[in-house]
């Protein structure tokens, strides 16, 4: 009985972080847009976190549980944003089962116990109006108003 106390604590002690360990406190994160060439702001809890500029590119980001908003911009487009959900890593199960509460609480706190959609792709919709109308027949551009152009 005590020789399986012993192994449970060595194993608890070699366990936990297991997603430390396997997926990491980082991610990178890749960024694509259509049309290419858009320069994309990362937001997490109301502050910048990076910048791709311009797509596609990628950024390596912090792992937490916050999701990352990305407002993408073109000239010509509409502010486009997609927002990447922060969800629950692979390791993470098999660390609960296997190292407990303790590793999975190291994992949270570290925020390897996170995972974000890569890649990513972002659709940009061009712009509609705004655009200077086509002159009306019979009138010139340039000609001076009730005055008949030559």
């Amino acid at each position: 009985m005590k020789l399986k106390i012993v192994a449970l604590a060595a194993l608890a002690m070699v366990l936990p972080a297991c997603s430390s360990i396997i997926e990491g406190t980082s991610q990178e994160i890749l960024v694509n847009t259509n049309p290419s060439g858009a320069n994309c702001e990362l937001i997490r809890e109301g502050l910048p976190i990076g910048r791709i500029n311009p797509t596609p590119g990628a950024i390596t980001i912090k792992k937490t549980k916050h999701d990352i908003t990305m407002n993408c911009q073109k000239d010509g487009f509409e502010v486009a944003t997609y927002l990447n959900k922060s969800d629950v890593a692979g390791a993470t199960v098999g660390n609960i089962i296997l190292g407990g509460g303790i590793g999975w609480a190291i994992d949270s706190a570290s925020g390897a116990d996170n995972k974000y959609t890569s890649p990513v792709t972002v659709t940009l919709v061009p712009k509609t109006g705004g655009q200077p109308a086509a002159p009306a027949a019979g009138i010139v551009e340039g000609s001076a108003a009730g005055q008949p152009s030559s």
